[in-house]
């Protein structure tokens, strides 16, 4: 028994049927070739274990493998106990090893069936989740991915999204740019000659409408958006394209209540708590504030500290959200989800639906670990910067543009025309030998240098650095998580 658990077959070889030592000794050798070759290759080429990850066909083979094996290793443990001759020893020592043989049968056997319920899961969680599209190429260099956040519940999910950030994403590099839209925006165009381009040529002016409200406009409308299968997140992503200028490779819809589950099942988030957060509302029993401070959050609470209302308007809650979406990239290591796999994919395939094809998984989980090593840069299309009853779409152009190319090391356009338009001032002329002449001394006769004004501590609202009137870090920031 101790030599088929080394090395499956060898028992059979040595006293056994030969044929079946010999299958099973060269099987076991295939599959130690096999893997080390896999775990080699893996660690200088991370794209082929995301491939093994996300590829259905290769899961469900392996599904079916690690059940065959599981069946074959406790058969040949049994037969293993049967050349021992067990009926020639006495009864305890029988006793015994018919209980340590059970062992060995159970817990090689049952591993491999663990390992192959684990596999199934993973298979159900990229059949649920993901869609069977074909695959689109990158924009100048960059995915860019609409990701929406909806309240569930009768006549709501996925009806209004709450709302919407757009995810450029460097399609080499993972450096990624958070670019936020408030659900309030108004008079704003849409794709060029897109359905919705079509019936507001001049911007949606609809009488009482804004950008969250285009969901509900186009499920009102579906007949024009013949064929679509999501016509309210199609009209969506048109209104998103015409306001940013930027092309929409894919999008992802979060029902924010299951969000909760997915916090909970990777063991919560660490936030940096600026005020009291409150949690619920007055008149429920578990109503309670979130104290300041760093503090590690379940899902009902993150929830709430993204969401809350009270002490706050909706440019303080987006740039709370980011600081959520950012401490979630940085959190959940590879192996915090794999200690967690169960829980998580359960939690995601009710959270999440979005039109990323299976076959693009790996490359935005790829994607996704080297964003974790960078810096986030955010923007928010927000007042004081824009006016969003009343949108300059050329300024949130540019700005968009800049935000992308100061991500990349770019000098942004946008400054460049800035500079171009301010007064030139003429630089007096400078001597020659300036370039190599060492800079001249500071004498005694100097005045002393006036008292500094201690620089008073940052303005905090509704839990965000920053306020209404001067703008909220989180939502203009090159590293999201230093002003979270």
């Amino acid at each position: 028994m101790l030599m088929t658990l080394v090395l499956p077959g060898s028992a059979q070889l040595v006293s056994g049927n030969r044929r079946v030592g010999l299958l099973a000794v060269r099987t076991w050798l295939v599959l130690l070739a096999l893997g080390a070759t896999a775990l080699v290759t893996s660690y200088f080429w991370h794209g082929v274990a995301f491939w093994a990850g996300t590829d259905t066909t290769f899961l469900l083979v392996l599904r079916v493998a690690l059940i065959g094996l599981a069946v074959a290793w406790a058969y040949l443990f049994v037969d293993a106990w049967r050349l021992g001759q067990p009926l020639t020893l006495q009864r305890q020592h029988r006793l015994a090893i018919v209980g340590v043989n059970g062992l060995l049968c159970f817990s090689v056997a049952g591993a491999l069936l663990f390992g192959a319920h684990m596999v199934g899961v993973q298979r159900q969680f990229i059949v649920s989740m993901f869609g069977d599209g074909a695959a689109v190429d990158a924009h100048q260099g960059r995915y860019n991915v609409l990701l929406m956040g909806g309240d569930s519940g009768a006549g709501r999910w996925g009806l209004r999204p709450d709302s919407m950030t757009v995810a450029s994403i460097d399609a080499e590099t993972g450096k990624t740019v958070l670019i936020s839209l408030p659900r309030n925006m108004q008079n704003f165009p849409f794709a060029e000659g897109s359905v919705m381009d079509e019936q507001f040529p001049n911007g949606f002016d609809a009488e009482g409408q804004y950008l969250n409200g285009l969901a509900t406009w186009a499920l009102d409308h579906a007949e024009l958006f013949e064929g679509s299968k999501n016509p309210g997140v199609d009209a969506t992503v048109m209104g998103v394209e015409g306001i940013t200028g930027l092309e929409v490779n894919y999008w992802a819809m979060v029902n924010l209540e299951g969000f909760k589950d997915l916090v909970d099942a990777v063991g919560g988030v660490e936030l940096n708590v600026r005020q009291p957060i409150p949690v619920g509302l007055p008149h429920e029993k578990t109503f309670h504030y979130i104290e300041p401070g760093v503090r590690t959050l379940g899902g009902h609470d993150t929830l709430w500290f993204a969401r809350a209302r009270e002490g706050s308007d909706d440019y303080s809650r987006m740039a709370r959200q980011k600081c959520v979406m950012g401490a979630m990239l940085q959190q959940v290591s590879p192996q915090v989800a794999l200690t967690n796999f169960e829980e998580i994919a359960g939690a995601s395939s009710a959270m999440v639906s979005t039109d990323i094809p299976r076959g693009e998984v790996d490359r935005f989980v790829d994607l996704a670990l080297k964003a974790r090593n960078q810096k986030i840069a955010t923007l928010s299309l927000v007042p004081p910067m824009i006016n969003t009853a009343n949108p300059d779409i050329e300024l949130v152009q540019q700005k968009v543009a800049a935000a992308i190319a100061r991500a990349e090391g770019q000098k942004p356009v946008v400054e460049t025309v800035e500079a171009a338009d301010a007064p030139a001032v003429e630089a007096p002329a400078a001597d020659a030998d300036d370039s190599v002449a060492p800079a001249a001394p500071a004498t005694s006769s100097a005045p002393p240098s006036a008292p500094t004004t201690p620089t008073p501590p940052p303005a905090v609202t509704g839990g965000s650095l920053g306020s209404l009137s001067t703008g909220y870090a989180a939502n203009q920031s090159e590293d999201l998580g230093a002003v979270c």
